[in-house]
């Protein structure tokens, strides 16, 4: 692997606006930090958005109005998410593709989300899938907890290779309820994962630079951003996005793997501009 995939996670849908000011919820600041993200070293943005109180929505206008908005002002890979926020229902997690993303998530089963629990189950997963294959968007693998690798060969065995042909994975690690992000954990997700599959690794909250630099030294790339950490060390808060890609873009050229420009990641990933 000669060079490193970053996506930048920049919003989510837990953090609220009002205690972290620098979040971006509006178009305006998704495409300001999507800029920014893109100069630093992202090559794909994972999007949720926020209506007009900043909170979680997946109203199909708003994501279309996001995904032309994007398009216009970056090369990156528009990626949306269709786990939205823990309360939305399977349907309108469907219609997320509508908006005719490049890529979107897709996780691979239900997890307790802190005190939450965030549903994903066999019958939804396989109707996302089916959905992707047909139009022709390609799925991040999204895996919470070792299980979620057993529908994932589930998925590819019972309905066929994704869209793109290329099976792309994010380790999703640190989550209460899910797998520790810790390196043991992450070497075994990794040897878990079916033949020629790639991956990423996010560590959320304090476990990030663990993952992060765990996932250089094998070999996998990166997520990062404001969803998954609000702290850059510890008693100082992320002051963008930005410099959160910029310190995994030096940890890459550190490893001698530098971030993947846009359109190397879309022949990574399978991705038509």
């Amino acid at each position: 692997m000669t060079g490193t995939l970053i996506t930048v996670a920049a919003t989510g849908a837990e953090a609220d606006k009002a205690s972290v000011p620098a979040l971006p919820v509006t178009l305006d600041e998704l495409a300001e930090t999507a800029v920014a993200c893109e100069a630093s070293g992202a090559a794909v943005i994972h999007v949720h958005i926020r209506d007009d109180d900043a909170r979680p929505t997946l109203d199909v206008g708003r994501l279309k109005d996001t995904v032309a908005a994007l398009r216009a002002k970056t090369d990156l890979i528009v990626q949306l998410s269709t786990g939205g926020a823990v309360t939305d229902g399977f349907e309108t997690r469907l219609a997320v593709l509508d908006a005719a993303p490049d890529a979107c998530s897709l996780t691979c089963g239900t997890v307790n989300f802190g005190d939450d629990v965030f549903a994903n189950p066999w019958g939804f997963i396989k109707d996302l899938y089916q959905l992707t294959q047909e139009r022709g968007v390609v799925p991040e693998f999204e895996l919470f907890d070792l299980g979620h690798v057993a529908t994932l060969r589930r998925l590819l065995r019972e309905f066929g290779p994704p869209a793109g042909g290329h099976v792309h994975c994010d380790l999703v690690m640190g989550v209460p309820g899910g797998m520790p992000g810790d390196v043991p954990t992450l070497v075994a997700a990794v040897a878990a994962l079916p033949e020629g599959a790639t991956w990423s690794a996010t560590g959320v909250g304090r476990t990030t630079l663990p993952v992060l630099l765990g996932a250089l030294a094998a070999g996998g790339h990166l997520r990062v951003g404001m969803e998954d950490t609000l702290s850059y060390a510890k008693g100082r808060p992320v002051a963008s996005n930005a410099e959160l890609v910029q310190r995994a873009a030096r940890a890459a050229e550190l490893a001698q793997r530098p971030p993947m420009n846009t359109a190397e990641a879309r022949e990574f990933l399978g991705i038509a501009r």
